[in-house]
């Protein structure tokens, strides 16, 4: 059978057809391209700037030095519970370490010699003997006490670290205060920018405003956090070469001046000033002129009480002066920055403020 179908073409019709549907989508896309072209680009709505009035800067103002107060609570809590954990490991390693050490019959031998060397090398008497033995004392606790305890709670890591926990506590508290008000971010960014929060002596970088403070992140990034934390360290420093704060100078003192006097009624300064054997001489004169380990060990239980009640005391001033005071505690940081912020609020405050008729 031949094939019908080879040569047929497609009706007219559908070829007009066709044609026509595509002229209208041709149509139809230039008739949007026009009409793009000729719409304008819509303008940015420029939304005015709220205006925040000078009542609700102050009220504002006012809450900022609260929270800044406010702020200090949880920190001293933190302070006080670490600090309390502190003197509780350091009273338990006084009575298991130094005042066994200390009490036993051969250290108060040995510390009778150095007493007596110290008499005799020093040629200025007893005074110089009790000072280098004062010092030989709080050495000796420092070792055997403070710095094992350290390991565990560092009052220096407290003091970073309560400072810390201040800044985080005021930024947040900083934040609610802004979307309490509704105040834009930007203009409450350049109202914490003229607070100063940290202002110590040149350069500039030392000190730093409410902005820079809680912006810091991390905190150790800023330099006026750095400068504040190692000014309280040198203030805590003192003159010495340990934290005034850890001195045991009158317990140190009064042990002093208990074995140079049992060295005079003992005779062992006029032995010790009489040998002519050195060390060894003079530590075997001192060995017979001192107490016996018999008599020693029944004065020994007197002897730790007496040591025991002068470290407590000692102790107990030292953990208020960790803790309490403003320049060199723990919390030397947290008062620097909270008294500064109340003195620029204050200071702002108390300049006239223009009326509206004055701008």
């Amino acid at each position: 059978m031949p094939n019908t179908m080879v040569g047929r073409q497609p009706p007219a019709e559908s070829i007009d057809s066709a044609a026509f549907l595509n002229m209208r989508y041709l149509i139809v896309a230039l008739i949007v391209t026009l009409v793009g072209c000729a719409t304008p680009e819509p303008t940015a709505i420029q939304t005015p700037e709220i205006r925040v009035s000078e009542s609700t800067w102050w009220a504002i103002d006012e809450d900022i030095d609260a929270a800044a107060l406010a702020a200090t609570g949880p920190a001293r809590n933190y302070a006080r519970g670490y600090m309390g954990s502190w003197v509780s490991l350091v009273r338990q390693r006084s009575e298991s370490d130094f005042i066994p050490w200390y009490t036993s019959y051969w250290t108060q031998q040995w510390l009778a010699i150095k007493v007596g060397w110290y008499t005799l090398s020093g040629g200025e008497g007893e005074d110089l003997a009790k000072k280098r033995l004062t010092s030989y004392l709080q050495e000796q606790y420092l070792e055997r006490v403070l710095d094992p305890v350290a390991e565990e709670i560092n009052p220096e890591v407290v003091r970073e670290n309560v400072l810390t926990l201040y800044i985080r506590l005021l930024g947040e508290q900083l934040q609610e205060i802004r979307r309490y008000y509704g105040v834009p971010q930007d203009q409450f960014d350049r109202r914490l920018e003229a607070i100063s929060s940290i202002a110590q002596d040149p350069p500039a970088a030392h000190s730093a405003s409410l902005y820079q403070l809680v912006h810091a992140h991390p905190i150790t990034s800023l330099p006026a956090y750095a400068a504040l934390i190692a000014r309280s360290r040198e203030a805590a420093d003192g003159a010495g070469p340990r934290p005034s704060g850890y001195s045991l100078l009158p317990v140190a003192e009064q042990a002093a001046e208990t074995l140079v006097a049992k060295l005079a009624l003992s005779g062992g300064a006029g032995v010790a000033a009489a040998a002519v054997g050195g060390v060894a001489g003079l530590a075997i004169s001192l060995g017979v002129a001192g107490f016996g380990a018999i008599a020693h060990e029944s004065d020994r239980p007197e002897m730790e009480a007496q040591v025991r009640e002068n470290l407590n005391s000692a102790l107990d001033e030292m953990w208020h002066s960790l803790m309490d005071d403003p320049v060199t505690g723990v919390m030397a940081g947290v008062y620097h920055i909270y008294e500064q912020i109340d003195r620029s609020l204050t200071a702002a405050h108390a300049r006239p403020v223009e009326s509206e008729s004055e701008r």
